[in-house]
């Protein structure tokens, strides 16, 4: 049957009433109701506990429940080619609940290694194209394409990197069958998580949250890594979920968030296409991206952004500037400017790891942004060259990673 003759056994309707604009001006009248516009650090500390515990409770983090004397398994431990080995780690996040996760840890780690947790994102396979398992030609496909290695490069560069599989990918999805053939292997099962999930009062991204926080808690107890020197780095979806960690749990000392800081008004209602991950109820009356990042402050931050970058919005990089400026004026107002960082890249949605061994050392606090460094600086333009301006650091002591 032709287009022709599909029409014909359809109602013609030669106008239609969209709602787009309503909702977008509704979005513009009511957002950001809880930002901060304090002056001090006293005012910050303050709106700071109030927001996190709002934040928490929109995500639904009081609705889920905790896995009592869960123990964690190892499953296996493999040693690849460059000295690093692979754990297979599960653990119960809640009654019933288990999460996946590879660590990375390099040779030579010990009890002053810090921790870096990797979380992924989509059209990745979870886990196996953050910790870098090359020897899969389908994951090696995604990870030339957006540069998902980042827990296997981390690993590399000394750190202990653990790379957790979310809810509905990997290793945790409903069905064995989902996993055994293209395209269905690689597809997320976010949609059927979130509807569960909104009959309950949990939305998707609490899960993801709560599941990061209980890897945490292993963390910091468990021997032979360095438990008070925890990080994330996260692209995409996993930029997401290393925003939202990090916001909620001052135990990250840390966060590289690449390819996610963006305003929702553009990149999640105006493209309301987005997965379901994204949405939560509620949350635009409240607070804004670089509200939630502002809950960061101030510890480190290190943003990092493609300008081609089509979640960006319709408006492009103007969308993430507007977010950032929202975050850098808390940090300023904190005395703490020189802890974040925008990094600025060429080209679509990817992962650039062309400065990644500099990122984590900004992160650690070994090397800091000279205090007359001026914000358009700070916001380093890789248009060309991908390197970090070595003139904007001043060095600190050494962190004792060696």
């Amino acid at each position: 049957m032709d287009r022709y003759q599909e029409r014909q056994q359809l109602p013609k309707i030669r106008t239609v009433y969209p709602v787009l604009e309503p909702m977008l001006l509704r979005a513009g009248v009511r957002a950001r109701q809880d930002a901060f516009s304090g002056e001090t650090g006293a005012e910050f500390g303050g709106w700071r506990e109030g927001a996190v515990r709002l934040l928490g409770e929109l995500l639904g983090l009081s609705r889920m429940e905790p896995a009592p004397g869960a123990e964690a398994v190892t499953d296996e431990v493999v040693e690849l080619e460059d000295h690093i080995l692979r754990e297979h780690l599960r653990i119960q996040t809640e009654p019933g609940v288990w999460l996946t996760a590879y660590i990375l840890r390099p040779a030579g780690s010990h009890e002053r290694t810090p921790v870096v947790l990797c979380p992924h994102g989509h059209k990745g396979y979870g886990k196996y194209s953050v910790a870098g398992c090359y020897e899969y030609p389908a994951v090696m496909e995604k990870i030339e394409h957006y540069h998902w290695d980042y827990g296997r490069r981390i690993a590399r560069l000394g750190y202990v990197a653990v790379c957790p599989d979310m809810r509905g990918f990997g290793e945790r999805k409903s069905r064995v069958e989902h996993t055994l053939a293209l395209p269905e292997a690689i597809k997320c099962e976010c949609t059927e998580l979130t509807h569960m999930g909104a009959f309950l009062g949990i939305t998707f991204l609490g899960m993801a949250c709560w599941d990061l926080m209980r890897l945490v808690d292993y963390i910091v107890s468990r021997k032979g890594w360095d438990g008070e020197h925890i990080y994330v780095c996260g692209f995409s979806s996993g930029g997401m979920q290393a925003l939202y960690l990090t916001a909620l749990d001052e135990r990250i000392r840390g966060a590289l968030i690449s390819g996610y800081l963006y305003g929702i008004r553009d990149s999640l209602i105006r493209m309301n296409e987005n997965c379901s991950c994204n949405y939560v109820p509620h949350l635009l009356e409240h607070f804004d991206m670089g509200d939630i990042a502002s809950m960061i402050a101030p510890r480190p931050l290190w943003i990092q952004s493609c300008r081609e970058d089509r979640l960006n919005g319709h408006r492009g990089m103007e969308n993430v500037y507007e977010q950032v400026e929202i975050l850098r004026r808390v940090y300023d107002r904190l005395g703490a400017g020189e802890r974040v960082y925008h990094e600025v890249c060429p080209g679509g949605h990817q992962f650039h790891p062309e400065n990644l061994e500099e990122a984590m050392r900004f992160l650690e606090g070994s090397i800091v942004l000279q205090e007359d460094v001026p914000y358009e600086i700070r916001m380093h333009d890789c248009k060309d060259a991908h390197s970090a301006r070595a003139d904007l650091w001043t060095p600190r002591k050494s962190s004792g990673r060696g």
